[in-house]
């Protein structure tokens, strides 16, 4: 899990009992907050034990979407601004988990929050940049919590991309030892940890699109009235445009050797509008949605063949786990792979990435290493994160 004799002493010296946390994560598709109340707890080996014990997503308002959906092209007055609504949110978000799990504030160690992404230039040559908003100190100033936040930017000061993070996690959740297995997320963007066989073998990046480009081609296919397919209805009654499809496995993205990682500066609106001008039925929108789900299924299925060895087992998590028509065209297009949610290894699907955050804040806190260079392309593995402190006092335990 780490490197170093600093890292093997903070297992030894910290975290001897367990501790409740809440992790929260806003992706890029911005639906809305996840939050995951977990307790940690040391194991035998010194790696961490995770339980989720309750987890909700609040969605955002309209009104809050669209200033998400804007980034990066906002000016900063209006980045401030929302940086702080944002982190309203997120304050009330984990208050109600709290509320509805039945434990009170003054139980929980810290929160772990990734924010929310504003900008993200990784680096290719010289410096790269990230951007997380949801102001830490709120949610600390809300919650009376301490606040673990702001985990990109020390991975890219070590020349990282400062993504994917969450490979730390998917080791611990859902590593099978002698098997490769694939954790494959599909929130906004697209991202793969592939474990194993062995324990130290780990492959980790953003594979390329997931739900942006279809949640905005369902919105339009239905004028609006809705946010995202669901259950891929919109892209099943639809036809795969194969020619078009081809097009879009050709972009160069793809064909990068990781580490790599995207947002919605590739993927986003700015990509799916030239489609949408071209589709102005609306059979030719529906046939659209269809495409970018065939297409955010064949880029994961092609990056597994082009970067991975052959994989065993592929649990999906994130908004595209609920996706039916995506998860077919992704099983097609794996023969010989098993392809099923992360709910059949125990990890709540829409729950894991906020899971992973609420570890990551707790091997910051530990003093651990919580980058995973073979992800991220860093020089080293580092301590990523910063802390707000809430009310005084050391880590409450259970």
């Amino acid at each position: 899990m780490t490197g170093g004799g600093r890292a093997r002493a903070a297992t030894a010296s910290g975290r001897r009992g367990a501790v409740l946390a809440v992790g929260l994560m806003s992706g890029t598709s911005a639906d809305g907050v996840d939050a995951a109340l977990v307790r940690i707890r040391p194991g035998r080996d010194g790696r961490p034990r995770v339980t989720t014990l309750a987890a909700a997503t609040t969605p955002y308002d309209a009104a809050l979407r669209a200033r998400l959906l804007a980034l990066p092209h906002v000016d900063a007055l209006a980045l401030a601004a929302l940086s702080f609504t944002l982190a309203e949110r997120f304050s009330r978000a984990t208050l109600a988990l709290l509320r509805r799990a039945g434990v009170a504030p003054s139980r929980v160690a810290f929160v772990a929050s990734h924010g929310h992404t504003a900008a993200h230039a990784p680096a290719r040559r010289g410096a790269g940049a990230t951007l997380q908003i949801g102001e830490p100190a709120v949610v600390a100033e809300r919650t009376g919590l301490r606040v673990v936040a702001d985990f990109r930017p020390r991975d890219v000061a070590a020349g990282g991309e400062g993504a994917p993070l969450v490979p730390f996690a998917d080791r611990l959740l859902l590593g099978r030892p002698g098997r490769v297995v694939a954790c494959q997320n599909v929130g906004g963007i697209a991202n793969v940890t592939a474990l194993g066989p062995g324990p130290d073998d780990l492959v980790a990046f953003d594979t390329g699109p997931g739900n942006m480009a279809i949640d905005l081609a369902a919105a339009a296919a239905t004028g609006g009235r809705v946010r995202y397919d669901a259950g891929g209805a919109i892209a099943a009654a639809g036809r795969v445009d194969e020619g078009l499809l081809a097009a879009l496995l050709a972009h160069p993205y793809l064909r990068r050797r990781p580490p790599k990682s995207t947002g919605r500066e590739l993927f986003g609106a700015p990509f799916v509008a030239p489609l949408l001008a071209r589709a102005r039925t609306a059979r030719a929108r529906r046939d659209l949605v269809a495409t970018l789900t065939a297409f955010t299924a064949r880029s994961i299925a092609d990056a597994y063949r082009r970067f991975l060895r052959p994989v065993d087992e592929c649990f999906v998590s994130g908004g595209g786990a609920h996706n039916r028509t995506l998860l077919r065209h992704l099983a097609e297009a794996l023969p010989g792979t098993r392809v099923r949610t992360s709910a059949a290894a125990g990890v709540d699907p829409d729950a894991k990435e906020a899971v992973a955050f609420a570890l990551l804040g707790w091997a910051h806190l530990a003093g651990l290493e919580n980058t995973v260079p073979a992800a991220t392309g860093a020089r080293r593995p580092v301590v990523a994160g910063a802390v707000w402190p809430g009310s005084p006092g050391t880590l409450r335990r259970t």
